[in-house]
């Protein structure tokens, strides 16, 4: 049994979850069965930055950046679902890592 294992990253979670939805509708057209998306834990990174460069240390700003991540296994694809999610074409800010 054959399996592709697709990693789907970004910052805005609408634009992954729109991405994962073109993947999954990409794969079950061409005849493959798919399990997902599975949402896997976000990761916050959080900056905090003087808010003047000599004065006021106590004076602050915090910033967060967040990255969402989705998780689809796609199961018995044909040579037309890998030749088909290769020719996908997906929003900007989305990176996809295929296994």
């Amino acid at each position: 049994m054959q399996r592709i294992r697709i990693k789907i990253k970004g910052y805005d979670s609408k634009v992954v979850d729109k991405a994962s939805q073109q993947i999954i509708e990409t794969a079950v057209r061409s005849g493959a069965r798919t399990f997902g998306p599975i949402p896997l834990p976000t990761k916050r990174r959080r900056f905090t930055v003087h808010k003047s460069p000599h004065v006021d240390s106590k004076s602050k700003e915090h910033f967060e950046l967040n990255t969402h991540k989705r998780l689809i296994d796609i199961v018995e694809p044909t040579s037309k679902t890998i030749d088909s999610l290769t020719h996908l074409q997906l929003a900007a800010g989305v990176w996809i890592e295929i296994k």
